[in-house]
């Protein structure tokens, strides 16, 4: 077997479809489908069953799903390892970075970086912080960008603080909110868990949600057009001059706080491209410079 065996392997696991697979290996269904069978034939036994659902499994073609995942891994770190045997920074950085910092703080801080380090490339991941979290945890990405506290005992840098804020078109009255549209949007569960526990410290009826959304921009955006009020973090309304904000606070007068931290593993930085980003990040304040 070859690396392009296993990537057949680890994508037809993930998208359950040869279709789909073969779209996103760039060959064509029938290619896939023969190399699938000559795998079957190797190693002679089914890998999949192919129903109107698409594939499933055989136990042991999870078996070989699961182990392409790990020879995947073992040959990026080889090629990481050998690449690092130069004294310049080059090869493929593994970032985990969660939505919000994707959107407003990624890009110029990439730019940034690439300028001082043209060799280096890389490959981001996006998505909730505890998916974020669970990546660095498995070292499938370098370096991790979460928002809020994760039980994590390797290395971690804060990198900004922000609190969290009812906003609204027009100015309200906090004591009003349970009878006010709400608009609520899809977040982490550490998030979620902050904001239901403010609200039952100060509400007995639960909130009115009017609408719901996926995104937080689209529901700032929401907000913007005096839709209702939302439950937001700061930093996404700092582009926002016409909202009314109020600050979320404990039952002991302190601002509700939300942390964004860079995860590593302290291995890690005996790469040289690891090495590099993080001291990057050592010396940029990216709350004010990106």
């Amino acid at each position: 077997m070859d690396m392009r065996d296993w990537m057949v392997l680890q994508t037809l696991y993930k998208e359950k479809n040869i279709t789909k697979a073969a779209q996103h290996l760039y060959i064509s269904q029938p290619a896939l489908t023969n190399r699938l069978q000559q795998l079957e034939k190797e190693f002679g036994v089914q890998i999949v069953n192919r129903g109107r659902r698409g594939v499933q499994f055989t136990p042991q073609g999870e078996y070989l799903a699961r182990c392409a995942n790990e020879m995947l891994l073992t040959i990026q770190k080889i090629k990481e390892n050998v690449l690092n045997m130069e004294q310049n920074a080059a090869g493929t950085l593994r970032l985990g970075v969660y939505n919000f910092f994707t959107d407003y703080k990624l890009p110029n801080l990439l730019k940034l970086f690439k300028e001082q380090y043209p060799n280096i490339e890389f490959k981001v991941t996006t998505g909730y912080s505890s998916h974020i979290a669970h990546l660095i945890y498995n070292q499938d990405v370098h370096i991790g960008f979460v928002k809020g506290d994760y039980s994590w005992k390797d290395q971690k840098r804060l990198l900004f603080e922000e609190t969290i804020c009812i906003a609204s078109k027009e100015k309200i009255d906090i004591h009003d909110l349970p009878s006010l549209p709400r608009i609520d949007y899809h977040t982490d569960a550490l998030l979620k868990t902050s904001v239901d526990k403010w609200w039952s410290e100060n509400f007995i009826q639960p909130p009115l949600v009017s609408i719901e959304v996926d995104k937080a921009d689209t529901c700032k955006k929401m907000v913007v057009n005096g839709l209702g009020y939302a439950i937001l973090p700061s930093m996404i309304l700092n582009d926002v001059d016409d909202v009314y904000k109020i600050v979320l606070k404990t039952k002991g007068g302190q601002p509700i706080i939300r942390k964004t931290w860079m995860l590593y593993h302290e291995d890690s930085l005996k790469l040289n491209i690891v090495k590099s980003f993080v001291d990057f990040i050592e010396n940029l304040d990216i709350e004010n410079d990106i």
